[in-house]
């Protein structure tokens, strides 16, 4: 799979670090259940999903990429410093 940054340009998806659902919050700390939800608790959609990825061996700068999870192809990527995560 190849990830078009929007500094470096397409890149081999090895270049980056998945990190997650982008449209996740991070619970309050005095809220342990929804803390639990939160750390292990994951959807596995299947179609359109945002997520988080670090280009770890390029710009390391964290992008949101909407991509579907069942043929991989990448409709939208976002520098996250500058869009909200929220769909």
């Amino acid at each position: 799979m190849r990830i078009p940054c929007p500094f470096c340009g397409s890149r081999d998806a090895q270049e980056f670090s998945y990190l997650g659902d982008a449209k996740q919050r991070r619970p309050a700390p005095d809220a342990p259940q929804a803390m639990f939800d939160y750390v292990y608790l994951r959807d596995n959609p299947a179609g359109l999903h945002r997520e988080y990825w670090h280009h770890v061996f390029g710009c390391r700068s964290w992008l949101i990429v909407s991509r579907d999870t069942v043929t991989h192809q990448i409709s939208k990527v976002e520098y996250a410093a500058t869009r909200e995560a929220a769909p």
